[in-house]
């Protein structure tokens, strides 16, 4: 691990929690962020907004399940830089729903169904190894609701797991976990009208990225690698 790598991710964090901070603050004194009109329940920005809401709470769920099962700095210090910013990223995406007031869960369409707004394939270029990873080919199964979420019985595994062995299970789970994230980030960024919802989404594509080549190093260092 270099001074160099945690430097970028560590800048990427500070600039998306700046970004965060400037929202939050202008929400008091600005209409909701918007393009035209206000989202409306089946658009992608309230479809983004629900689902990444959901998949960041597992990513933190995650990271203080590896923060009780291991001593090790440097993959705790990645798990709580992880847990910080999709906490905070997640804060956004609820927030932006209840200014648009907007239901935070929807009944009537299933997880990741905005994305097939443009014939099912938003956030799917320029991904490798990600076959199968549109919303027609997920299996909703054991908690797993949608791409790279860990199911139920991977996460009772990780809790369970201690020392080296549970660094390996959570930095494979949450390579694959980033990787369905990154798809749908850049779904909202082909897809999404709001500028600073896509803007964020942007943000996260560039900083999810930036540690999916940290983990693959640690796994690496650890003679392992990501799950097939």
């Amino acid at each position: 691990m270099t001074r160099t790598n945690w430097a970028a991710i560590t800048a990427v964090v500070l600039a998306l929690l700046f970004a965060g901070a400037a929202t939050v603050a202008s929400a008091g004194r600005e209409d909701p962020p918007r393009a035209s009109a206000t989202p409306t329940e089946d658009s992608a920005e309230a479809g983004f907004a629900r689902d990444m809401a959901v998949h960041h709470q597992q990513a933190v769920e995650m990271s203080f399940l590896v923060r009780d099962g291991t001593d090790d700095e440097e993959v705790r210090r990645l798990a709580y830089d992880i847990a910080n910013t999709q906490a905070n990223q997640r804060g956004m995406l609820l927030g932006w729903l209840d200014m648009w007031k907007l239901p935070k869960v929807s009944t009537g369409q299933e997880p990741m169904a905005w994305m097939a707004q443009d014939g099912g394939h938003a956030g799917m270029d320029g991904m490798e190894g990600m076959e199968g990873m549109d919303h027609g080919a997920h299996e909703v199964r054991d908690g797993s609701l949608m791409p790279g979420m860990a199911t139920k019985t991977e996460l009772a595994a990780l809790g369970a797991a201690k020392g080296e062995k549970a660094e390996i299970l959570y930095l494979q789970l949450m390579t694959d976990h980033h990787k369905g994230g990154v798809t749908m980030a850049r779904g909202c960024a082909e897809l999404c009208e709001v500028d600073t919802e896509r803007a964020l989404a942007e943000g996260m594509v560039t900083a999810q990225q930036s540690e999916l080549g940290l983990m693959a190093d640690l796994l690496k260092a650890r003679g392992a690698k990501p799950r097939a």
